[in-house]
């Protein structure tokens, strides 16, 4: 029994090695493959973060294997595990919005009618929740004296696109017309979202824009969105494919999981084999790195010619000119109704230049944009906001601007 038992135990610490041994390889390895650009200040912070979301990515991955749940399902499941903070300069609620789940932040102090921000997690549609967003609510809901609403939409892949962002678009509508019940002006109104919140954020203000029932939103807040699913070669993926957290391919499975719900082949798409002559031809008007500004070009960029054209793989994904899904595709009509915008972009984003491209086209339909550019920012750069260790050091500096904006609206 002793030899059996101490056989056991040479097992069990042979079985944590290998495991620890095979995370930290895979770590390492990983780690090996980023690019950090020398511009990016506090790299082992990047690093660091980069870290935690890969050991995530890992446990998510597991949980699929072993058939617990989805990946994607899995990693909604630990940030629903973040504890939500409380706040005493808040009433903070949980309430339905025509069956939506949303999150309300009230200011306790006694005041008029005021502003409200409806905020859209970011997540691409897959993982994002209310938990993830609490702590940057309770911030701008304090700094700016706002009541703010946060919406947890639906997710896919069980509920593929249009679903989430149509779960926006529902209750900031139930929003608007019920404002004064939440002491908040309905014409004061604003729409933030950060990443694929951001183009949350830009798809509901485009569907509200004609619709003559319902106040006018005040503003929109967009912090480095995706926009646009025609031209995947632009500068911006070109020259930072590899700097975290946020690859080129990784956005492209994201982005295709959310709008088909199943996982899909990329690499066609990376080559953008997926657009046909006639679509190049007709949107090339508003993609064209011909509008993106010479200083941008700098780091490297070579025009490339798109791959032969795939028609089996625009069957699959040929919703992405859906302009609910790729914002940058709205008409002039719809851009010229749109509200005063705040638009950040990081020079060290994938999605960089199509913040640059739908800043041009705003401003050529008269929309007031103020533009702000981190210089040494990556894709997430705000994201983690108020969460201890994993906050980068200068996101409070940079989020300034944006209380900054809505304070001014």
């Amino acid at each position: 029994m002793a030899f059996l038992a101490t056989l056991g135990m040479l097992v069990l610490y042979a079985s944590l090695f290998i495991l620890a041994f095979g995370v930290s390889w895979a770590i390492y390895y990983d780690q090996t493959r980023i690019h950090i650009p020398p511009g990016i200040k506090h790299p082992y912070n990047l690093r660091l973060y980069h870290s935690f979301l890969q050991f995530l990515g890992l446990g998510a991955v597991a949980c699929e294997k072993l058939g617990i749940c989805h990946r994607y399902k899995a990693f909604a499941t630990f940030y629903k595990a973040i504890p939500l903070k409380k706040s005493p300069a808040l009433i903070i609620k949980s309430l339905l919005f025509e069956d939506i789940p949303v999150r309300v932040y009230w200011p306790k102090a006694i005041s008029g009618n005021r502003k409200g921000v409806v905020l859209i997690a970011e997540g691409a549609g897959l993982f994002g929740n209310i938990n993830m967003c609490d702590t940057r609510c309770c911030c701008i809901a304090e700094a700016t004296n706002s009541v703010v609403v946060c919406i947890g939409f639906r997710l896919a892949p069980d509920h593929p696109f249009p679903i989430p962002v149509m779960d926006c678009c529902t209750a900031t509508i139930h929003f608007l017309k019920n404002a004064e019940e939440y002491g908040v002006d309905p014409n004061r109104i604003v729409v933030f979202g950060e990443s694929s919140g951001g183009t949350f954020a830009a798809a509901v203000c485009q569907h509200l824009a004609t619709k003559k029932d319902l106040p006018k939103l005040r503003g929109q807040v967009l912090i480095y969105p995706f926009l646009q699913a025609i031209d995947f070669n632009l500068p911006s993926y070109q020259q930072n494919h590899s700097v975290p957290i946020l690859f080129k391919k990784r956005t492209l499975i994201f982005g295709m999981t959310y709008l088909t719900g199943k996982r899909t082949n990329v690499e066609g798409l990376m080559k953008n084999a997926h657009v046909p002559k006639h679509l190049w031809a007709k949107y090339r008007k508003w993609i064209n790195p011909d509008y993106i500004p010479e200083e941008f070009k700098a780091r490297g960029y070579v025009p490339m010619e798109p791959a032969p054209f795939s028609q089996e793989l625009y069957e699959i994904c040929k919703e992405c000119i859906n302009p609910m899904f790729s914002p940058l595709l709205a008409e002039d009509d719809i851009i010229r109704q749109l509200p005063k915008t705040f638009l950040l972009t990081c020079e060290y984003d994938v999605v960089r230049d199509d913040g640059l491209l739908y800043k041009k086209r705003l401003e050529d339909n008269g929309v007031p944009v103020t533009w702000y550019h981190i210089k040494e920012g990556f894709h997430g750069i705000l994201a983690d906001y108020g969460k201890w260790i994993l906050e980068y050091p200068t996101v409070r500096s940079h989020y300034q601007h944006v209380i900054h904006f809505l304070n001014n609206l």
